[in-house]
């Protein structure tokens, strides 16, 4: 009898310790190091959002250009401005650009300063995710509605009779697609913080035997 007891309390300390110290949690010097790369590569991306959210609005309000447009009666010629915030596709970019960029800057700050303190990195991380997602939205909407408007200017619509102003407006048309690509970085930029902090919550979560 005191045998079988015995060797049920050792097969049950066994599976105790089992449970306890499961072979895949990692020491707290393996899980800093990774806080520390995840928080490094962090720190890059969101400086190139900034990067990239101050040149694309750089870029598009600087869009302006005038040309002289023939007309039926005297003069025949009058000069006619093409500027960004005579669409409002273009105003509406320019605006969550500047949101992003603004974003940007105090989150690369911010993630500096997790860098320096790892501890703090997580908690900073379950904020940072739903922002990033929000953000990512805007921008793709912006990014996809200039787009659209871009190439109308490119091509025109036959349809409803719209026509293409790219062959007269030709510098306008380059400074809104430069802008436009650059834009579409951000996104991709975005999207990679979204799951780089999706993937670096998730390391935090513990994993155990049964």
């Amino acid at each position: 009898m005191a045998s079988t007891e015995t060797a049920g309390h050792s097969e049950a300390g066994k599976l105790v310790d089992k449970a306890a110290t499961p072979s895949d949690i990692r020491g707290p010097a393996e899980r800093a190091a990774s806080s520390r790369s995840f928080a490094a590569a962090d720190v890059v991306l969101r400086f190139l959002l900034f990067a990239s959210g101050v040149v694309a609005v750089v870029v598009m309000v600087t869009s302006k250009q005038t040309e002289l447009i023939p007309i039926p009666i005297p003069p025949f010629l009058i000069p006619r401005p093409a500027k960004f915030n005579q669409s409002p596709a273009f105003i509406y970019f320019v605006a969550a650009l500047s949101v992003a960029g603004l974003y940007g800057a105090i989150t690369t700050l911010i993630s500096l300063f997790a860098l320096c303190k790892p501890a703090s990195y997580p908690r900073l991380l379950s904020h940072f995710v739903i922002f990033d997602v929000l953000l990512f939205g805007i921008v793709a909407a912006a990014t996809g509605t200039a787009g659209g408007v871009g190439y109308i200017g490119l091509k025109g619509n036959s349809h409803v009779q719209w026509r293409k102003i790219c062959d007269i407006y030709g510098e306008f048309c380059r400074h809104i697609g430069a802008s436009i690509a650059v834009s579409l970085f951000g996104s991709v930029v975005l999207a990679l913080l979204v799951l780089l902090s999706i993937y670096s919550l998730s390391k935090r979560i513990p994993k155990h035997s049964y």
